[in-house]
C-alpha cells in the first residue's frame, strides 16, 4: 500500500473513532445551524412571490451581461505600465549564473548552453560533417582536462535530474560534475574560437 494509502486509512480509522464519542458535538455545531439556515432559506424562498424572483433572477442576467460585453474602462490620465524589455541569451545566461548558487538546475543550464557551444564549435572544425550531439566531445587540438570535459558533456547530454541535490539538514550538497568553476570553461571555449578564427 502507498503512502497516501495509509495515510487516507489512518484517517477514515480515527474519524470512525471520534464519530461516536463526538457525535452530540457535531450534531449541535454542524447539523442544527445547517438545519435553521435551509429552514431560513425556504422560508424567504416561501415569503417572496414568484414574480420578484422572476424580476431578481432577470436583473442579475442583464448585469453579467453588461460587464461581460462593456469595454473596460480606464481612469483619465493613467499611464500604462512599459513593457518590459525582451532579455537576451547573454542576459539570460548571467541571471542563471546568479542563481546557480540555489541549486543543479541553474548550473545544469549554464553547463547546457557552455556544452551547446562546444559541439558547435566541433560542427564548425568537422567543416559540416555530420556530428552527433551524444558524440564525445573530442577532435583536433581539443585537450580540455577531464573535468571540464565531464562538464561539458554533462551539460550537453544529460538532463538536470540526473544529478539528483538533495539538501540536507546542516549537510554540504554531493558534488557533481557541474560544480566546475564556469570561468575556466569559458576561458577553453575563447580559446578555442580563437583557434576556429585566428584574428
Amino acid at each position: 500500500m502507498t503512502r497516501r494509502g495509509l495515510a487516507l486509512a489512518g484517517a477514515v480509522v480515527i474519524a470512525a473513532l471520534l464519530a461516536f464519542p463526538l457525535r452530540e458535538t457535531i450534531h449541535e455545531a454542524i447539523v442544527v445551524p445547517a438545519a435553521y439556515l435551509l429552514w431560513a432559506l425556504g422560508l424567504l424562498y416561501r415569503s417572496l412571490s414568484q414574480g420578484i424572483w422572476w424580476v431578481i433572477l432577470a436583473v442579475m442576467v442583464i448585469w453579467i451581461l453588461a460587464r461581460s460585453l462593456s469595454p473596460p474602462l480606464r481612469p483619465a490620465g493613467k499611464i500604462l505600465a512599459r513593457a518590459r524589455p525582451v532579455r537576451g541569451k547573454v542576459e539570460d545566461l548571467a541571471g542563471w549564473l546568479n542563481k546557480s548558487r540555489d541549486g543543479i538546475y541553474f548550473k545544469w543550464l549554464v553547463a547546457n548552453r557552455l556544452g551547446k557551444l562546444a559541439y558547435q564549435i566541433l560542427l564548425q572544425r568537422g567543416n559540416g560533417k555530420p556530428r552527433s550531439v551524444f558524440e564525445p566531445l573530442t577532435g583536433p587540438d581539443w585537450d580540455p582536462t577531464t573535468n571540464l570535459q565531464n562538464y561539458l558533456q554533462s551539460g550537453l547530454q544529460r538532463s538536470f535530474a540526473d544529478f539528483p541535490n538533495p539538501r540536507k539538514f546542516l549537510a554540504s550538497p554531493a558534488k557533481t560534475p557541474l560544480d566546475l568553476n564556469v570561468d575556466e570553461a569559458v576561458d577553453f571555449l575563447e580559446l578555442q574560437i580563437d583557434h576556429l578564427h585566428p584574428r
